[in-house]
């Protein structure tokens, strides 16, 4: 018995609409209100294995998150002073020629360090220490002439006239004029020898072996680099607070990072009156001479200070709520191995740079006390009563570093 294709094709839906129809029916008695218990017992004696998170960086609330510390002091807070300059020399001078001659030695380079006295530059002196030895001859004849002028008279008993004709004989064998004579001639030798006149480097040499240079040729620059100076404009406005003598610290755009110590040396009692602004020196050591004259200097200057005040880092300072900002910080609790973060609402006053003053007014704020702990990294998203550890370095631990 033969069928048709069409006959087939009309079948097989059929079939299909049929299997559909009981899988429905199935599903439908599976969960029906009797089934309740069964899907109950099968869900809690399932236990469901959630996947972990990509590269093991899953906080858990139950295992300590490493944080960063710092002691709450009882301190100075300085309130300090901002102020843009340059390092300059302490000392630095462009030595000229005193004399005229050619240039025969040069014994130098730049940057070197020489002392004092050191030989810099040295002319052909043949013509002055011709010079020398005519003056000398000069000078002999002189004396001759003038022992001869007064050769009788220590036997003249009144000491007025002795007096008297030597005056008149030194002036007639030119015996003074002759010894000036002699200096000169010397000083000029002397000043064909250009020496250090005091320790320090060497810059921006002009001349070469061989040149001639004349009366007032520029010839080298002798800088002294130890200590060096820094040179800053401050704000008349903060002027007042300043005193000699006072802490600095200075940072260079050439070494980032790094922080050179140094002190107020003078202020300039002159404001100008179109920057308004007055001149402070500040006195830095530079032993290795690794700070160069030109460089350019961002200087911080203790102005104000306040004494016994309760201070703690700027990174510990938060702020937290909705709407109206609250400060607040984290103190650390100690809790068996590891510690807690205590959340704690505070008042901030005065700060610097570094530091900030927690104050006692405010009865709704709290307070911290010299000696505790205060989160100062790793804190930002952390909640009241969270486990924590104190670390020397978040990162490097697995933590969340606040910067």
């Amino acid at each position: 018995m033969s069928f048709s294709r069409r006959t087939l094709s009309l079948v097989t839906v059929l079939l299909v609409l049929a299997a559909l129809i009981v899988g429905v029916g199935w599903r439908l008695e599976l969960f029906s209100p009797g089934s309740e218990d069964d899907a109950t017992d099968v869900a809690a004696g399932t236990e469901v294995d959630l996947p972990e998170m990509s590269g093991g960086s899953q906080f858990s609330a139950d295992m300590p998150q490493p944080v960063g510390g710092a002691e709450v002091l009882l301190d100075t807070l300085w309130i300090r002073v901002r102020a843009a300059g340059q390092a300059e020399a302490i000392r630095r001078t462009a030595l000229t020629s005193q004399v005229a001659g050619v240039v025969q030695g040069l014994p130098i380079q730049e940057n070197q360090s020489v002392g004092t006295g050191a030989p810099l530059v040295r002319l052909d002196s043949t013509e002055y220490a011709l010079g020398v030895d005519q003056a000398q001859a000069n000078l002999l004849s002189a004396e001759t002439d003038y022992r001869q002028l007064i050769l009788f008279d220590d036997e003249i008993e009144d000491p007025a006239i002795r007096a008297e004709r030597d005056r008149i004989a030194r002036t007639r064998s030119s015996l003074d004029q002759r010894n000036v004579d002699l200096r000169q001639a010397e000083l000029q030798l002397e000043r064909s020898r250009i020496t250090a006149p005091f320790g320090g480097r060497i810059a921006d040499i002009r001349v070469v072996e061989g040149q001639y240079v004349s009366v007032g040729t520029e010839l080298l620059t002798l800088v002294d680099l130890d200590p060096i100076k820094v040179e800053v404009q401050v704000l008349e406005a903060e002027l007042g607070s300043l005193a000699e003598g006072r802490r600095a610290e200075v940072s260079f755009a050439a070494f980032p990072g790094e922080t050179f110590v140094g002190s107020v040396e003078t202020i300039n009692p002159l404001v100008d009156p179109d920057s308004r602004t007055g001149r402070v020196t500040v006195l830095l050591a530079n032993p290795e001479h690794r700070i160069k004259p030109g460089m350019y200097a961002e200087v911080l200057l203790d102005a104000e200070a306040l004494p016994d005040r309760i201070l703690v880092p700027r990174a510990a300072i938060l702020e937290r709520g909705e709407g109206t900002r609250r400060t607040m910080l984290f103190v650390y609790g100690p809790n068996g191995n590891a510690g807690v973060a205590e959340w704690r609402y505070v008042n901030p006053g005065r700060e610097n740079d570094t530091y900030v003053e927690i104050l006692s007014e405010g009865l709704e704020q709290g307070m911290v006390a010299p000696g505790e702990i205060v989160l100062v990294d790793g804190h930002h998203y952390l909640a009241h009563d969270t486990a924590v550890r104190l670390v020397e370095n978040v990162e490097a631990e697995g933590g969340r570093p606040s910067r």
